[in-house]
C-alpha cells in the first residue's frame, strides 16, 4: 500500500500484515483509491480535497485521510478505536510527517460526541461492511457538528448506498467488491 499522488506520491505505508480481524481492517486498494480522487479531482466537482479539512471515519490505517494531505488537504482528523489501526495511523502519519496537520481521534465512529474544532469538508467513511455501521457514523456526525454545509462525503461500502436524509447523492461508482458512493451534505 502506498500514497497514490501528491507531495507524497510513492511512499509505502506500513503494513497491515494479518491485519486486526475483530476490527475488520480492510484498506481501500491502491487502484481504488487512485480512480477515487480521480473522480474527485477529475473536473465534475469543485475540487474538494485543496485546503479541505478533512474527517476520516473508519480510517483503519489513515490511507485516504493521508492521500488528501498529499495532494494538498490542509487537516486530517482520523476517526478509529481498532487499537491496530491507532498504531498503523500513527505510524503512517509519522512516515508522511503529518503530525503538525493531523489527529489520531481514538473513538467509535458511531459514537462520536459534539466536534470541539471547524467542522470538515471533506469526509471519508469506511465502515465494516454490510453493519450498518456506516448509517449510524453519519448520523453522529451530523448530530455533533462535525460535517460543514454542503461537505463532500465519499463512503465505501460493499453495495451501493442510497443518500441518507440530509444528504444529495452526487455519484455511485462499482470497483470490484467496492462501491464508492459520493454524496453531498445538505446543510
Amino acid at each position: 500500500m502506498r500514497i497514490i499522488g501528491g507531495q507524497h506520491r510513492g511512499l509505502t505505508l506500513a503494513s497491515v500484515g494479518k491485519g486486526d480481524a475483530a476490527a475488520h481492517l480492510r484498506p481501500t486498494a491502491d487502484r481504488v483509491r487512485e480512480s477515487l480522487f480521480n473522480v474527485l479531482l477529475g473536473g465534475r466537482f469543485d475540487d474538494p480535497v485543496t485546503d479541505a479539512r478533512v474527517l476520516d471515519l473508519f480510517a483503519g490505517t489513515g490511507a485516504l485521510g493521508l492521500e488528501a494531505l498529499s495532494r494538498g488537504a490542509a487537516f486530517a482528523a482520523f476517526v478509529d478505536d481498532g487499537r491496530v489501526a491507532q498504531s498503523l495511523i500513527r505510524e503512517n502519519i509519522g512516515k508522511c510527517r503529518r503530525e503538525a496537520d493531523s489527529r489520531l481521534i481514538a473513538r467509535d465512529a458511531t459514537r462520536l460526541s459534539a466536534n470541539p474544532d471547524a467542522p470538515y469538508s471533506l469526509v471519508f467513511l469506511d465502515p465494516p461492511y454490510g453493519k450498518g455501521m456506516g448509517e449510524k457514523a453519519l448520523a453522529a456526525a451530523f448530530a455533533g457538528g462535525w460535517i460543514a454545509p454542503e461537505a463532500i462525503i465519499v463512503w465505501e461500502e460493499n453495495t451501493a448506498q442510497a443518500a441518507p436524509e440530509g444528504t444529495t447523492l452526487l455519484d455511485q461508482r462499482r470497483y470490484g467488491d467496492t462501491w464508492i458512493t459520493i454524496l453531498r451534505a445538505d446543510q
